[in-house]
């Protein structure tokens, strides 16, 4: 279900996750008053409609899910922020591109974050210019759903701001920290006009990328044991849209696929036909281990 909502208009911040996770019970749950009791402001050291917007971003960064009436941890989020895990500090550039696919590649309640570096495929573009071809893409999303153009534009600006956070004229509060900014991926050229910056992604590790690969692929073609260079680099979900890489990049990344995945996927360039197969069925097992090789 396409989702517009929820933030508060508060871009992700370097610590909100693991905030959220710090609430969980030793069994890994977590009460859903947590987050609107009145000891919510202390407990999470900012105001009620940042508490809305923690969990809202927990939710979709899929670092919490719903279940049984209460909020649970899941094992990807376990992995990344307990006390032993992969970053039990939220300090790793590995933790910002995750959930940065989490958002935009798998777009589970983050519905404008999907659509903008799926979607859009003019480099640069305004507020305006999204809003007026999101309200096209809502509808098409949600025929009998009526929303609001004031929805769709908080929506668009907060995402902007999480990558793109203002230059001048904001307030104290634009500039704390928006955990996708340093990602480099969107930039504000001028005042009002945005571009994605394509290209290769210094801090994007090759686990990171790998993982989300194995991710499109389990997601977008489960049962095919190929998946051509074209899907990887210009499918809809794919992490060459999502990350805005040029093909030289993808390419480089593919032929390390081999040696990083242990032989489990391998790249193949043959009689122009270029792809990369897949070697075994244990795909989980084998993403949990790219997840390690990302924070290596």
């Amino acid at each position: 279900m396409a989702h517009f909502s929820g933030h508060e208009t508060f871009p992700l911040r370097q610590m909100w996750l693991k905030k959220a996770y710090s609430c969980a019970t030793s069994d890994g749950y977590i009460d859903k008053s947590v987050f609107s009791d009145e000891e919510a402001i202390a407990k999470f050291g900012v105001g009620k409609n940042m508490v809305a917007s923690i969990k809202h971003w927990a939710l979709a960064c899929e670092v919490i899910r719903e279940e049984d009436g209460r909020f649970k941890l899941t094992d990807f989020a376990r992995k990344i922020f307990d006390e032993n895990g992969l970053d039990p500090y939220s300090e790793h550039p590995s933790t910002s591109w995750l959930s940065h696919w989490q958002l935009s590649g798998r777009g589970y309640r983050s519905t404008t974050w999907y659509w903008l570096f799926n979607h859009v495929v003019s480099p640069t573009f305004t507020q305006e210019d999204l809003r007026n071809l999101l309200v096209e893409y809502a509808t098409q999303c949600s025929p009998s759903r009526k929303l609001s153009i004031m929805t769709l534009s908080r929506d668009i600006e907060t995402c902007l701001r999480s990558y793109a956070p203002r230059s001048i004229g904001g307030t104290p509060e634009d500039f704390a920290e928006p955990m996708l900014g340093e990602l480099g991926l969107i930039s504000e050229e001028s005042k009002g006009h945005y571009a994605f910056r394509r290209g290769p992604k210094i801090t994007l590790s090759d686990g990171a990328f790998a993982y989300a690969l194995i991710d499109f692929w389990d997601r977008k073609a489960e049962k095919s044991s190929t998946l051509s260079f074209e899907s990887i680099a210009y499918g809809e979900g794919s992490p060459g849209r999502v990350f805005k890489l040029d093909e030289d990049s993808i390419a480089e990344r593919l032929f390390a696929l081999e040696e990083l995945t242990e032989g489990s996927f391998t790249w193949t360039e043959s009689a122009g036909i270029r792809q990369v197969h897949r070697k075994t069925s244990e795909t989980e097992k084998v993403m949990l281990n790219m997840l390690g090789k990302a924070y290596d």
